[in-house]
């Protein structure tokens, strides 16, 4: 297969649906869309980019692909979430493209931590975050997944 030219963008209104469809087609895929996630996920700009967020999309000849979200926690502190890559480009590495560019996004704005809530049944991603540097952390009482039994974080 010819190497595939993937572009990395910042946020452009022009692709709000295809964050959400990527996300619910991935959330499907492996377990259910919880309130949380559809509120978010319907809703980008009030819960990511309102309060200095970001999502990142992954095109090849413009047609977004992938998508992850920087969502601001706390000053320096951002939860890396919404990852999804949509089927037919799974195995490409898509996601760690995705990946690397959230970290440089993160520390060319002065993110001093990422954390990512997850589940140990996404073994293929588990292993992304590690091989980035993601450490595993006690996951806490209030995270807003039903899904997640994983908390990683790396620090910038």
């Amino acid at each position: 297969m010819e190497k595939l030219k993937v572009d990395i963008i910042a946020f452009d209104k022009q692709y709000a649906d295809d964050f959400a469809q990527l996300n619910f087609e991935w959330l499907e895929e492996y377990f259910y869309i919880e309130d949380y996630d559809r509120e978010v996920l319907t809703q980008p700009e009030k819960y990511i980019l309102k309060d200095g967020g970001q999502i990142l999309f992954a095109l090849i000849d413009g047609k977004p692909i992938g998508t992850v979200a920087l969502i601001k926690r706390e000053e320096g502190v951002f939860e890396l979430s919404k990852m999804a890559v949509t089927v037919d480009y799974k195995g490409l590495r898509i996601g760690q493209k995705l990946m690397y560019a959230c970290i440089d996004y993160a520390g060319q704005h002065g993110v001093k931590r990422l954390f990512l809530d997850s589940s140990r049944k996404l073994t293929p991603a588990l292993t992304l975050y590690e091989k980035v540097g993601f450490k595993e952390i006690p996951v806490p009482k209030n995270t807003p997944y039903e899904r997640c039994d994983i908390r990683m974080e790396l620090y910038l």
